[in-house]
């Protein structure tokens, strides 16, 4: 079991793509969404993964992944999704994982980091703009489920352990 401890942000700019180590193209669905436990679905590059993430408790949660075959995933997308599927690029920026999202979700662009704590600093790369961490609207299961961009306005952030992700 690993912690994960991430901050988000919007992306102001495409300079991410120059600065990219790698990209990767990633289809994924929830077969679970409630505060208690989250179950994703997700292929990337042809490779199926399945995870299990747990209760927040401020900013980190219990996760669990494993990879599972390419076609157990897409069928299990099929047969059991809870969600619809969001498909998105993601590029990857030294620790940065920059999410350019496609379809219905096309113009949202999110990057995320991943602490060693919850008290590290950060420095912030040029693209990066607002912080959105704890605004459920921005996480993905909450995403899929809308199938849309948030809206900016209005008070959307809630503690994240009565967040869905």
């Amino acid at each position: 079991m690993a912690k994960e401890i991430e901050r988000k942000f919007l992306v102001e700019d495409l300079s991410y793509r120059s600065m990219a180590d790698s990209c990767h193209n990633i289809v994924q669905t929830y077969l679970s969404a409630n505060p208690d436990a989250t179950v994703r679905l997700r292929i990337v590059d042809g490779r199926g993964f399945i995870t299990v993430k747990g209760r927040n408790s401020g900013s980190e949660r219990d996760e669990w992944e494993y990879e599972i075959p390419e076609a157990d995933a897409r069928e299990m997308m099929e047969r059991c999704s809870h969600t619809p599927v969001i498909d998105k690029t993601r590029y990857r920026v030294g620790r940065w994982e920059v999410d350019e999202y496609h379809g219905t979700l096309s113009g949202l662009i999110v990057a995320e980091i991943e602490l060693s704590g919850a008290d590290e600093s950060v420095s912030l790369l040029p693209f990066v703009g607002k912080e959105v961490t704890g605004d459920c609207r921005y996480y993905n299961s909450a995403l899929a489920l809308s199938g849309r961009i948030p809206e900016d306005g209005g008070d959307s952030i809630r503690p994240r352990d009565s967040c869905i992700e």
